[in-house]
């Protein structure tokens, strides 16, 4: 029997004669889900995340593409507060690609080369081209050709564009830079007062006054070296801006002819009134050599070049000489200038401002008063011997005539107009040599040559820099920094009001260690472009490694004091903890830092002690030895051209000047301590405490400028990528719309920009529309002809023409409100963020102008930089806060250096309100 608690499904009860309806099914039980709601959960959120990323990640890259295509063109309308039609009408302009910033920077860097170095450097170097001569004329004009061809200048149809300097067509060619609109290039032709030789001799006289020997001076080569072979008696050796005249008397050596040596001599009791000085070349210029003899009453100055001096490389090591070997051949003379560079460079006849045609002359107070001659070390040997112990110590006849004239020189100048037209970028390195200069300056030039082919191939690829570009060759350099100091001082003003930075390359190879030298504003900056650039020797090395590299010749025997001014030279590059040295003079730079405050840099490769001799200023400076000894296969020199160029197009390019005022700063307490150190040694009383904290205050104001340059430099690319972002969207909502259009009518979207095809058919010469026809409502399909009541088409006159003009004019005026409009945001934003960018550069460049103090150094005013200048017995090194450190060296005085201390604090307090924010 069944459970009576069983419980059976309801049925409901049925008559007998009907169909029984069926129980209803027991509902099964619902099934748990095969994904787990929280795990659904989890993939929709990672799907979102996907999406979400997807979308920044496109956007990332497309407006990484627009800012690429735009940056420099808005980049240049923000700084200039000029319209940005890029933006405005993009339907109206191509989709391409513009060169900037990185992009430029490795196109560039895929241009020089050791094939196009070597022709250049045969081009300048196997020919003599001293300043003033007809061979340096020519080498002017070479690179003029250069600069039009490479920037793709169209050259004027007849004269080439040569002016005299002082004339409009001069002084426009550069006051008219920030106004151009394409790429230019000219010759300026200066007028200084140079000398060229005339006849000189040496001789040892004997008792009865007659020659017993006679000095060969010239140098001797034949043709193992072809160029030495052929022009060894080209260009006289002799000293450019030497005294002429002649003298006898008896031999005095002074070692290196320092001011150091000179007062050994004069402790020691020697008198050199009516002397002939014997010294040897190295440790200071050449110029303050005979300086110092003459201030001592010497009656003339011959300087020699000394086996010593050229570190393991000699002939007393196993090494053969030049041309047969890499040691000095015992002919060879170093030329050169023996102005007093110290006291000031350029024209010795226009001081402080340019020499014209028509200038009034000087009677120049930087050129010697007592003649001077340079020795080949197979002269001066003999010499040494005369005076040595048990030498005859007979008297010594001079003759060195020379022909003082007004010579012209040509300054070649090219240059790129940038979008920032008010600010300039100017790449210098002189042109002349003493003889056919191979390293010295043709090396520096080839590899010039080579920045403005890869200039040029950035211009052709469609690349406009964002700041101008000055490319200058310089002329007689070698006389005294001519060239550059006349252009300098014509356009002292302008240099002041537009030059942001100056690149000097001088030479480029003489050896293989590479030294930087800079203003410690630009260390950071140098230092950093090297270290981009491959080293031209030692695949996975830098170029910045090189600057430990030394030559491989080695020896036993090594003099000491040699050595000890080699070492000395190089500690003081190294005191900055960049490794970059500081710039003194000796090149073209010195205008630009000492005159001008500009930040400016020098490098190159230089010789060591174990290099094979670099024939300094003598006919064996040739291609010859630069092919077999210098740089084999001119990897050397390609190195230079990329280090240079690149830091041209990374400064040009740059938003914020690379312009580093807070390390510069700090050298300053580096400085102050240096004095200190000095003062400690004597017995002078001042009180350093106000510049000091002149100094501190200046540190503080450079942190906060630091701070200030970041957040300006962010805000701006913050609201460029605003502009690419709103120009992007714009752009795609457009597309989506004319597909929607197109899919909807037949009437098809003007095409978009980049549409190539579209845009190449809208480009074709349209044909010509009928003319409109006056209508009226009678005419059968509104045409006349035979379906109408006229037999011909009336016309309306001007109404055409007047109704389109009107039309244009409402569209303008409609145009420039939607303009007005779109200003208010972003546009408005992104310019007060460039003028925010502006106004950190500009401190920048007040920085370094800053230090430039109107009245100058003591005793050689034309030096105005009281942060930096050539020491004043030393003509190359450079001497930190160089007139409070010379009242303690120099002047020994106490009152001297208390002014000179108070001086500093104003100026570098001036500074740190300047800079401000």
């Amino acid at each position: 029997m069944p459970d009576v608690d069983e419980k059976k499904p309801f049925v409901k009860a049925e008559p007998a004669d009907e169909i029984p309806i069926p129980a209803a099914a027991v509902l099964p039980r619902p099934r748990a889900p095969c994904v787990p709601r929280w795990l659904q959960f989890v993939l929709k959120l990672a799907f979102v995340a996907w999406l979400a990323l997807t979308v920044r990640t496109w956007t990332r890259a497309n407006v990484d593409k627009v800012v690429e295509m735009y940056e420099a063109e808005w980049l240049a309308s923000a700084f200039a507060d000029a319209p940005m039609p890029a933006v405005r009408h993009p339907h109206r302009r191509p989709h391409r690609k513009v060169l900037f910033g990185k992009k430029a920077e490795e196109k560039f860097l895929t241009v020089p080369n050791a094939e196009s170095a070597l022709a250049a450097s045969r081009q300048y170097a196997t020919k003599p081209h001293l300043a003033g001569s007809s061979g340096d004329y020519d080498t002017a004009v070479d690179f003029l050709k250069l600069l039009q061809t490479e920037f793709g200048i169209t050259p004027p149809p007849s004269a080439l564009p040569i002016y005299s300097a002082g004339t409009p067509e001069s002084r426009n060619a550069t006051l008219g830079i920030t106004q151009l609109k394409r790429p230019t290039a000219w010759i300026d032709t200066y007028y200084p007062v140079m000398n060229t030789p005339l006849d000189h001799s040496l001789q040892i006289l004997g008792e009865d006054g007659n020659p017993v020997w006679t000095a060969e001076l010239e140098e001797v080569a034949d043709f193992t070296d072809p160029e030495a072979g052929k022009y060894y008696d080209a260009v006289t050796a002799w000293h450019g801006l030497s005294r002429g005249g002649s003298a006898q008397g008896k031999l005095v050596y002074a070692n290196y002819g320092r001011k150091e040596d000179y007062d050994e001599l004069f402790e020691a009791g020697v008198d050199l009134n009516g002397a002939i000085v014997l010294a040897r070349y190295g440790g200071n210029f050449r110029g303050l050599k005979v300086k110092g003899a003459q201030e001592l009453g010497a009656a003339a100055c011959l300087i020699y070049s000394d086996p010593r001096d050229d570190g393991t490389v000699t002939r007393d090591n196993g090494y053969a000489y030049y041309p047969y070997g890499p040691a000095r051949n015992p002919n060879s003379v170093q030329r050169g200038s023996t102005q007093f560079l110290s006291i000031y460079p350029g024209d010795p006849t226009t001081p402080g401002y340019p020499s014209y045609e028509n200038s009034t002359r000087t009677n120049g107070t930087n050129i010697p008063s007592i003649p001077s001659l340079p020795l080949s070390w197979a002269n001066a040997e003999v010499l040494l011997k005369e005076i040595s112990e048990g030498g005859q110590n007979r008297t010594v006849s001079l003759v060195n005539n020379v022909d003082d004239k007004v010579i012209p020189i040509w300054n070649t100048l090219g240059v790129i107009p940038g979008h920032i037209k008010d600010e300039v970028v100017v790449v210098g390195n002189h042109r002349d040599a003493w003889v056919m200069g191979a390293t010295d300056p043709s090396s520096g030039t080839a590899s010039v040559h080579e920045v403005v082919r890869g200039l040029g191939e950035l211009l052709r690829s469609g690349w406009t820099p964002l700041r101008t570009i000055v490319i200058a060759s310089w002329d007689a350099e070698e006389y005294g920094l001519i060239g550059s100091t006349e252009w300098g001082e014509d356009f002292a003003d302008w240099i002041a009001d537009h030059v942001v930075a100056y690149f000097n390359l001088d030479s480029s190879v003489s050896g293989s260690r590479y030294r930087a030298l800079a203003t410690p504003s630009l260390a950071h900056f140098v230092r950093s472009v090297a270290e981009e650039i491959e080293h031209p020797t030692q695949p996975g090395k830098s170029l910045w490694d090189a600057t430990a590299d030394k030559g491989v010749l080695t020896g036993h025997q090594l003099d000491e004091e040699a050595l000890k001014v080699y070492e000395a030279a190089e500690a003081e590059i190294s005191a900055d903890g960049t490794g970059v040295g500081l710039l003194g003079s000796g090149s073209d730079f010195t205008v630009f830092v000492q005159r001008a405050g500009v930040a400016s840099n020098n490098i190159g490769f230089q010789s060591t002690l174990q290099d094979p001799v670099y024939h300094y200023h003598s006919v064996f400076d040739s291609q010859h030895w630069q092919e077999r000894y210098g740089d084999p296969g001119f990897k050397r020199h390609v190195a230079v051209a990329k280090h240079l160029g690149l830091q041209t197009v990374r400064l040009t390019d740059s938003i914020v000047l690379p312009i580093n005022t807070t390390h510069h700063a700090l050298q300053l307490e580096a400085y102050l301590n240096k004095v200190e150190d000095i003062a400690s040694t004597t017995s002078l009383d001042v009180d350093f405490s106000g510049l000091r904290s002149a100094i501190h205050r200046l540190q503080h104001a450079s942190a906060k400028l630091d701070h200030e340059k970041a957040k300006a430099e962010k805000r701006l690319r913050k609201y460029l990528r605003r502009l690419a972002l709103r120009h992007l969207l714009r752009r795609n909502i457009r597309r989506a719309a004319c597909r929607v259009r197109a899919l909807l009518s037949s009437t098809a979207c003007a095409p978009a920009e980049d549409d190539a095809p579209a845009r190449a058919a809208l480009a074709a010469p349209p044909q010509q529309p009928k003319e409109k026809t006056f209508e009226c409502s009678a005419m059968k399909g509104g045409k006349g002809g035979a379906g109408s009541f006229l037999p011909f088409q009336p016309r309306i006159g001007r109404a055409p023409a007047w109704a389109k003009e009107q039309r244009a004019a409402a569209a303008a005026a409609a145009d420039g409100k939607k303009h007005k409009d779109k200003d208010s945001f972003p546009f408005k934003r992104f310019r007060k963020a460039a003028k925010r960018v502006r106004a950190a550069n500009e401190k920048l460049r007040a920085f370094e102008r800053g230090f430039v103090h109107p009245d100058g150094i003591k005793d050689r005013e034309w030096y105005r930089n009281l942060a930096v200048a050539p020491g004043k017995w030393l003509g190359y090194g450079a001497t930190t806060f160089p007139a409070l450190t010379e009242a303690f060296t120099i002047d020994k005085n106490a009152t001297s250096a208390q002014y000179e201390a108070k001086r500093l604090q104003k100026l570098i307090e001036k500074i740190a309100h300047e800079i401000k924010v």
